[in-house]
């Protein structure tokens, strides 16, 4: 049996993260049930890193975890985490409202943002059709991110700091017992005063195991396709596409293209498969937009995005569940709004204050908190 002041369940981005900052002040062990930490969500990200996508709280998030990729504490990563590449939101004649409208909620927070009429959009993004596109909202400063650079090096610091990670370590049960929460394990029990459930998907799965109702996760399969357009073109400098109306999205990877219909299918949790007709969307989307023709898909994938009804994640501890604490539904953000959820997570579950220079952003812990999804609170004791 092996003791720990904090014992967090997964691996991924959220775990990883939350990890990296609670190692500094306890001892911490993350149990990941697969042989190799990130194999769901994190390893299937589209690693695009930008301000203006996502609700409020995902933007603010976001843009507090800005500072963090740009100069990350001394001998994080060898390798830079970000690199520079322009998103694009663009639109037809019918959806300058929608670019009106994300432009107007976009700004305030990313001021470098800027709408673009139907002649700069064009000029923006060449490789869309002149009649398709009637204008845009460009966002300058957004990003590629380094996901493997990004999660190997919150593990790998969080283990500098004295926190173990173990792989092949999938939970089969837990209890909390004198005080304490006992997780056993494929690889053994492990005991810890406050217990962190950061199993993305499986989110809600933990919070039965231990006791605690569900929140109302509902885990969204979306997928991805690798493909290079036909005429052949050199795509190395090209923005990041994205749908006003988020119905496709694609964007430069390793000298093609990545696509997608940006689906979001209500599934189980699971090892997520691309189903053939999400292939079929994706490429008839793109092809609408766009000058060019996809030729051949020469990859496919899908993962999971896990949202609460809200889309906005939920960081604190339970209201009912002693010490359990839920680090759950980034949807697709979690690699962009890591740096910040990480120290959040590790504030509150170490019980320090809520971070001042998050807190200038608009949101605190309350905005947070699973108390706050009230309706799924109601009714917990009758669902038990």
């Amino acid at each position: 049996m092996q003791r720990y002041d904090v014992v967090v369940i997964g691996a991924g981005i959220a775990g990883a993260s939350a990890a990296f900052h609670l190692a500094t002040r306890t001892r911490v062990v993350v149990l990941e049930r697969e042989s190799q930490p990130g194999y769901h969500t994190t390893g299937r990200s589209a690693a695009v890193f930008a301000e203006a996508y996502g609700n409020s709280s995902i933007r603010a998030l976001t843009v507090g975890s800005r500072a963090f990729f740009t100069s990350p504490p001394a001998g994080f990563s060898e390798h830079p985490l970000l690199l520079p590449r322009p998103s694009l939101a663009i639109g037809r004649a019918d959806q300058l409202d929608a670019l009106d409208r994300l432009y107007a909620e976009t700004a305030p927070l990313v001021p470098s943002v800027r709408r673009l009429d139907a002649s700069h959009a064009r000029a923006a993004a060449p490789m869309i059709r002149a009649d398709y596109l009637a204008g845009g909202v460009l966002e300058p400063l957004a990003s590629d991110l380094d996901v493997n650079a990004i999660h190997s090096s919150f593990l790998r610091g969080a283990t500098r700091q004295g926190a173990h990670i173990l792989c092949d370590a999938e939970v089969v049960a837990l209890e909390r017992r004198g005080g304490e929460w006992h997780a056993e394990t494929s690889r053994g029990t492990v005991v810890g005063r406050i217990l962190v459930n950061a199993a993305g998907a499986w989110a809600d799965d933990v919070a039965r195991q231990a006791g605690a109702a569900p929140l109302g996760l509902v885990p969204k399969r979306r997928t991805a396709v690798i493909f290079s357009p036909d005429p052949a073109s050199d795509v190395t400098r090209w923005p990041i596409i994205l749908d006003v109306a988020e119905e496709f999205y694609f964007k430069p990877e390793a000298g093609k293209l990545l696509g997608s219909p940006a689906d979001e299918t209500p599934s189980p949790p699971c090892d997520a498969q691309p189903e053939e007709i999400d292939v079929a969307v994706a490429v008839d989307r793109i092809e609408a937009a766009a000058a060019f023709k996809v030729k051949r898909i020469d990859r496919k994938w899908a993962g999971l995005r896990s949202f609460f009804r809200d889309k906005t994640p939920v960081v604190g501890f339970d209201a009912e569940s002693e010490n359990f604490f839920w680090l759950a539904g980034q949807g697709g953000y979690g690699i962009q709004t890591a740096p910040a959820m990480g120290r959040i997570a590790g504030a509150l579950a170490s019980g320090l204050p809520f971070p001042d220079d998050l807190l200038a952003l608009g949101i605190d812990a309350a905005s947070l908190a699973p108390t706050r999804l009230s309706e799924v609170s109601d009714t917990r004791k009758g669902s038990r």
